[in-house]
């Protein structure tokens, strides 16, 4: 089944509007209502939502099309195309401050007309394309220098000296970096951040442990004691370990 785009005409001058009804039916677009008031635009508008709004500026009544967008704005995402027959600076710099997607010029080409549909439905797929790559790609939360990790947390990148970390531990996908103070979640495997950490000190010692050799607490036969944790010691990295551990 094909999804036609919904349009929906907020206009006062009915000529113009059945003017712009046809001409939207003749490109291949449904049209949503043709409504002369913003305040019954709004109810329209949450009752059933269209895709795309065709808006005059010079609306009559208690609400103006700048007004109407503005409280449209406040509980929806509809993208707007205004309609004005004035261009003066003050009309067009409230205009601005609601975001349209564009501005029909009164009387306005068929062409103009088409051009504009077809400019927001581009940015609407290119924005949704946009999105969705976004929320399938990891996100970038943390940055490498050679001493330091910057690593996000609480809504912000925190810088994390290597030298404090006590070890990171394998969480699934993710890594949880412990320091003294805090832990830090990072999202990335454990053998990636091994593969970026170029810090003789911080060593791989079991599949779900990197340890910083420097805050070792208590070296024992099966495992190590760092900041009052038990890390077990693989069988695997047993033989590696004994090794660096003789040079510090």
């Amino acid at each position: 089944m094909v999804n036609v785009t919904k349009v929906l005409i907020v206009e006062d001058e009915m000529i113009i509007a059945a003017r712009i009804s046809m001409h939207l039916e003749q490109m291949g677009y449904e049209i949503a209502g043709i409504i002369p008031r913003g305040e019954e635009a709004i109810l329209h508008c949450k009752e059933s939502p269209p895709d795309i709004i065709l808006l005059d500026i010079q609306l009559k009544g208690d609400l103006d099309g700048i007004e109407t967008a503005q409280i449209l704005q406040t509980e929806m995402d509809i993208p707007i195309i205004y309609l004005t027959s004035n261009s003066d600076q003050s009309h067009f710099e409230r205009a601005k401050k609601t975001r349209p997607f564009a501005f029909l010029s009164k009387p306005y080409q068929k062409t103009d007309l088409q051009r504009a549909i077809e400019l927001v439905l581009h940015r609407i797929n290119t924005e949704t394309k946009l999105s969705t790559k976004a929320k399938n790609e990891p996100t970038e939360d943390s940055y490498m220098l050679s001493d330091r990790i910057f690593v996000r947390h609480k809504n912000a990148m925190v810088k994390v000296f290597l030298k404090d970390i006590l070890y990171v531990e394998a969480e699934r996908s993710y890594c949880r970096i412990a320091t003294k103070d805090t832990e830090y979640l990072l999202s990335m495997p454990l053998k990636e951040l091994e593969e970026k950490l170029q810090v003789a000190q911080l060593f791989r010692l079991h599949r779900s442990f990197i340890v910083n050799l420097q805050q070792m607490d208590e070296v024992a036969d099966s495992h190590v004691t760092v900041g009052r944790k038990a890390i077990p010691i693989g069988k695997s990295y047993k033989e590696a370990f004994l090794k660096r551990i003789q040079l510090i």
